[in-house]
């Protein structure tokens, strides 16, 4: 599934997997969301609910431009750096557009949707 992230009034086009938490992240949509840095690895921001991990691996190594789901915190994770494997990742999609990964490293507020 085709979506599309508002990232500082620029629109970033994302794909998500067919994984059952990628498509009950996509029921949460639209969303807005204020993002905090963690690690100078990624943006995270709370969802406004827990997502369903059922067939989730049990860890997950994120790369540059991943969407991903933390369970134990219940949070969105948008990497602008490669991760380092973490229990309890789950990798929901990923940013399209190499070019577009920079633009997370300073982004405050997202704006996801679903791409028509």
């Amino acid at each position: 599934m085709r979506i599309r992230l508002t990232i500082d009034g620029h629109s970033v086009d994302a794909s998500l997997n067919d994984s059952a938490t990628a498509r009950d992240f996509a029921a949460l949509l639209p969303l807005t969301l204020a993002l905090d840095d963690f690690q100078d690895t990624e943006r995270v921001a709370d969802l406004p609910r827990k997502l369903s991990t059922d067939g989730a691996p049990a860890s997950s190594e994120p790369k540059a431009g991943d969407l991903a789901f933390y369970a134990p915190w219940g949070n969105l994770a948008l990497f602008y750096r490669d991760g380092h494997p973490s229990p309890g990742l789950v990798i929901l999609g990923h940013l399209t557009d190499r070019d577009d990964i920079t633009r997370l490293a300073d982004a405050d507020r997202v704006g996801i949707q679903r791409a028509s």
